[in-house]
Protein backbone atom coordinates (compact mmCIF):
# COMPACT_ATOMS: atom_id res chain seq x y z
CA UNK A 1 0.00 0.00 0.00
CA UNK A 2 1.68 3.23 -0.94
CA UNK A 3 2.57 5.68 1.59
CA UNK A 4 0.79 9.07 1.39
CA UNK A 5 2.13 12.32 -0.01
CA UNK A 6 1.03 16.17 0.00
CA UNK A 7 -0.56 15.70 -3.08
CA UNK A 8 -2.92 12.82 -1.80
CA UNK A 9 -4.45 15.64 0.70
CA UNK A 10 -7.06 17.96 0.27
CA UNK A 11 -6.09 22.03 1.02
CA UNK A 12 -8.02 22.75 4.25
CA UNK A 13 -10.80 25.02 2.55
CA UNK A 14 -11.41 21.75 -0.37
CA UNK A 15 -11.65 19.45 2.85
CA UNK A 16 -13.82 21.54 4.93
CA UNK A 17 -16.34 21.49 1.84
CA UNK A 18 -16.38 17.60 1.33
CA UNK A 19 -15.60 16.72 5.18
CA UNK A 20 -19.36 15.25 5.28
CA UNK A 21 -19.30 13.15 2.39
CA UNK A 22 -15.66 11.79 2.93
CA UNK A 23 -16.68 11.23 6.90
CA UNK A 24 -19.08 8.90 6.04
CA UNK A 25 -17.48 7.41 3.04
CA UNK A 26 -14.63 6.37 5.85
CA UNK A 27 -17.29 5.14 8.40
CA UNK A 28 -18.57 2.83 6.12
CA UNK A 29 -15.07 1.68 5.48
CA UNK A 30 -14.38 1.36 9.15
CA UNK A 31 -17.22 -1.32 9.48
CA UNK A 32 -15.48 -3.67 7.95
CA UNK A 33 -12.37 -2.79 9.64
CA UNK A 34 -13.19 -2.86 13.76
CA UNK A 35 -12.85 -6.47 14.76
CA UNK A 36 -13.86 -6.76 18.65
CA UNK A 37 -12.06 -9.22 21.15
CA UNK A 38 -14.28 -9.54 24.32
CA UNK A 39 -16.16 -6.96 25.26
CA UNK A 40 -13.73 -4.29 25.98
CA UNK A 41 -11.43 -4.88 23.48
CA UNK A 42 -11.26 -4.07 19.96
CA UNK A 43 -8.34 -4.06 17.06
CA UNK A 44 -8.83 -1.14 14.59
CA UNK A 45 -7.17 -2.14 11.55
CA UNK A 46 -5.48 0.69 9.71
CA UNK A 47 -5.10 1.34 6.14
CA UNK A 48 -4.38 4.42 3.50
CA UNK A 49 -8.00 5.56 3.94
CA UNK A 50 -7.96 5.60 7.50
CA UNK A 51 -4.55 6.96 7.84
CA UNK A 52 -5.56 9.77 4.76
CA UNK A 53 -8.58 10.42 7.23
CA UNK A 54 -6.52 10.89 10.68
CA UNK A 55 -4.23 13.40 9.09
CA UNK A 56 -6.98 15.45 7.69
CA UNK A 57 -8.63 15.67 10.64
CA UNK A 58 -5.51 17.22 12.14
CA UNK A 59 -4.52 19.04 9.29
CA UNK A 60 -8.03 20.40 10.22
CA UNK A 61 -7.75 20.82 14.03
CA UNK A 62 -4.65 22.65 13.79
CA UNK A 63 -5.29 24.82 11.53
CA UNK A 64 -2.10 23.45 9.69
CA UNK A 65 -1.32 24.30 5.83
CA UNK A 66 2.12 25.13 5.98
CA UNK A 67 4.46 22.57 4.02
CA UNK A 68 6.47 21.81 7.13
CA UNK A 69 3.41 21.13 9.14
CA UNK A 70 2.33 18.81 6.86
CA UNK A 71 5.27 16.59 6.44
CA UNK A 72 5.36 16.39 10.24
CA UNK A 73 2.00 14.81 9.99
CA UNK A 74 3.02 12.81 7.05
CA UNK A 75 5.61 11.54 8.92
CA UNK A 76 3.86 10.88 12.19
CA UNK A 77 1.09 9.19 10.16
CA UNK A 78 2.62 7.29 7.43
CA UNK A 79 4.46 4.61 9.23
CA UNK A 80 0.40 3.30 10.33
CA UNK A 81 -0.07 2.34 6.63
CA UNK A 82 0.32 -1.50 5.84
CA UNK A 83 3.26 -2.08 3.34
CA UNK A 84 1.88 -4.97 1.91
CA UNK A 85 3.09 -7.97 4.40
CA UNK A 86 1.34 -6.88 7.18
CA UNK A 87 -1.45 -5.59 9.20
CA UNK A 88 -1.64 -2.53 11.05
CA UNK A 89 -3.97 -2.00 14.21
CA UNK A 90 -4.90 0.75 16.75
CA UNK A 91 -5.44 -1.46 19.75
CA UNK A 92 -8.29 -0.08 22.33
CA UNK A 93 -9.24 -0.77 25.35
CA UNK A 94 -12.72 0.40 26.05
CA UNK A 95 -14.20 1.15 29.07
CA UNK A 96 -16.90 3.31 29.54
CA UNK A 97 -16.86 3.88 33.34
CA UNK A 98 -13.45 5.74 34.35
CA UNK A 99 -13.08 4.06 37.62
CA UNK A 100 -13.63 0.57 36.52
CA UNK A 101 -11.24 1.93 33.22
CA UNK A 102 -8.40 2.41 35.82
CA UNK A 103 -8.58 -0.20 37.79
CA UNK A 104 -8.89 -2.73 34.61
CA UNK A 105 -5.45 -0.84 32.99
CA UNK A 106 -3.75 -1.73 36.53
CA UNK A 107 -4.87 -5.20 35.79
CA UNK A 108 -4.17 -5.66 32.35
CA UNK A 109 -0.23 -5.04 32.32
CA UNK A 110 1.28 -6.34 29.45
CA UNK A 111 -1.69 -7.10 27.14
CA UNK A 112 -0.31 -6.04 24.18
CA UNK A 113 1.75 -8.22 24.24
CA UNK A 114 -0.70 -11.15 24.92
CA UNK A 115 -3.11 -10.41 21.63
CA UNK A 116 -2.18 -12.58 18.77
CA UNK A 117 -3.44 -13.83 15.05
CA UNK A 118 -3.33 -16.95 13.24
CA UNK A 119 -3.94 -18.13 9.91
CA UNK A 120 -5.35 -21.77 9.63
CA UNK A 121 -2.15 -24.24 9.47
CA UNK A 122 0.76 -21.75 10.45
CA UNK A 123 1.83 -21.04 13.83
CA UNK A 124 0.00 -17.97 15.93
CA UNK A 125 1.74 -14.08 15.51
CA UNK A 126 2.70 -11.96 18.41
CA UNK A 127 2.33 -8.61 17.25
CA UNK A 128 5.51 -5.86 17.39
CA UNK A 129 4.08 -3.29 19.87
CA UNK A 130 4.30 0.52 20.47
CA UNK A 131 7.36 0.85 18.36
CA UNK A 132 7.41 4.15 18.22
CA UNK A 133 7.22 4.95 22.28
CA UNK A 134 6.47 2.41 25.65
CA UNK A 135 3.12 3.22 26.67
CA UNK A 136 2.90 0.25 29.69
CA UNK A 137 4.12 1.57 32.88
CA UNK A 138 5.21 -0.45 36.35
CA UNK A 139 1.56 -0.05 37.22
CA UNK A 140 -0.65 0.25 34.50
CA UNK A 141 -0.98 -0.32 30.75
CA UNK A 142 -2.45 2.62 28.24
CA UNK A 143 -5.89 2.27 26.48
CA UNK A 144 -4.46 2.39 23.30
CA UNK A 145 -1.84 0.50 21.75
CA UNK A 146 -0.40 0.33 18.11
CA UNK A 147 0.47 -2.95 16.30
CA UNK A 148 2.19 -4.72 13.59
CA UNK A 149 1.80 -8.05 12.96
CA UNK A 150 3.67 -9.31 10.24
CA UNK A 151 2.73 -12.39 7.86
CA UNK A 152 4.84 -14.16 5.81
CA UNK A 153 4.46 -15.14 2.23
CA UNK A 154 2.77 -18.62 2.77
CA UNK A 155 0.39 -17.05 5.17
CA UNK A 156 -0.82 -14.23 3.00
CA UNK A 157 -1.48 -16.81 0.30
CA UNK A 158 -2.84 -19.17 1.97
CA UNK A 159 -5.03 -16.27 3.25
CA UNK A 160 -6.45 -15.61 -0.06
CA UNK A 161 -7.06 -18.78 -1.04
CA UNK A 162 -9.42 -18.99 1.92
CA UNK A 163 -7.97 -19.81 4.88
CA UNK A 164 -9.50 -18.72 7.91
CA UNK A 165 -8.05 -15.65 10.26
CA UNK A 166 -8.16 -16.39 13.99
CA UNK A 167 -7.39 -13.67 16.54
CA UNK A 168 -7.30 -13.88 20.78
CA UNK A 169 -5.90 -12.67 23.30
CA UNK A 170 -4.70 -14.82 26.13
CA UNK A 171 -3.83 -12.34 29.17
CA UNK A 172 -4.21 -13.72 32.92
CA UNK A 173 -7.01 -10.89 33.36
CA UNK A 174 -8.89 -10.89 30.28
CA UNK A 175 -9.02 -13.90 27.77
CA UNK A 176 -11.03 -14.08 24.56
CA UNK A 177 -10.26 -15.72 21.24
CA UNK A 178 -12.38 -15.30 17.53
CA UNK A 179 -11.81 -18.58 15.96
CA UNK A 180 -13.06 -17.55 12.74
CA UNK A 181 -12.77 -13.74 12.04
CA UNK A 182 -16.14 -12.73 9.84
CA UNK A 183 -15.82 -12.93 6.33
CA UNK A 184 -16.44 -8.84 5.47
CA UNK A 185 -13.34 -7.87 8.14
CA UNK A 186 -11.40 -11.00 6.70
CA UNK A 187 -11.72 -9.23 3.57
CA UNK A 188 -11.33 -5.93 4.25
CA UNK A 189 -7.72 -7.05 5.64
CA UNK A 190 -7.16 -9.47 3.15
CA UNK A 191 -6.84 -6.08 0.57
CA UNK A 192 -3.92 -4.45 2.74
CA UNK A 193 -1.63 -7.36 1.79
CA UNK A 194 -1.91 -5.98 -2.12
Amino acid sequence: MHKLTREDLYSLEQYAEMRPQFRAKLMAHKRHRRLAIGPNAALYFEDRLTIQYQIQEMLRVEKIFEKAGIKEELDTYNPLIPDGCNLKATFMLEYHDEVERRKQLGLLIGIEEKIWMSVDGHNPLSPFADEDLERTSSKATSAVHFLRFEFDHEMIDALKAGAKLATGIDHPSYSHRIDSIAENIRNSLIRDFD
